[in-house]
């Protein structure tokens, strides 16, 4: 007896559709509204990727980025994120950010890689800046961030 999978048809065409989707992306998308976040005493002008499809395209096909600027990923719930900088052409560190801003985990990305870079814990929020930018001033985990959705 042969069991088949009622759903594999359906599988392929979201496989598909999401192939296309992704591949039809080859530019950077338009700048996204801003907010300024703070670490300490250091400002970071920070772009807000809210929709899903603000994040699937992110930081993507983007030649440079200011010294103190940065994307924040923002989701409704919490849960392990990952990233992975398929065709983003810019070195990044990214800091998992609890509800309240906290820093959980701080990780280095090198571009054009697929390499999978995820949260210690469930977070809402990711922060991509420059490469070395929390190293360099000496931030990490436990701090603290201010501003944008950690005002309160």
């Amino acid at each position: 007896m042969t069991c088949v999978n009622p759903f594999r048809p359906l599988l392929g065409l979201v496989l598909a559709t999401l192939t296309f989707v992704a591949g039809a992306q080859d530019g950077p998308q338009p700048k996204l509204q801003t907010v300024e976040l703070t670490a300490g005493m250091h400002v970071i002008h920070t772009e807000l990727a809210v929709t899903p499809a603000q994040q699937q395209v992110g930081m993507m096909f983007r030649r440079g980025m200011g010294g103190n600027d940065g994307m924040l990923f923002v989701n409704d719930d919490l849960g392990v994120r990952c990233f992975w900088m398929h065709n983003t052409l810019i070195p990044l560190s990214i800091a998992f950010l609890a509800e309240d801003g906290t820093i959980v985990n701080i990780a280095d990305m090198a571009p054009r890689t697929d390499d999978s870079h995820c949260s210690a814990k469930p977070v809402r929020y990711a922060l991509e800046v420059p490469q070395g930018w929390f190293a360099k001033r000496g931030l990490k985990p436990g701090l603290k961030l201010r501003g944008g959705p950690f005002s309160n």
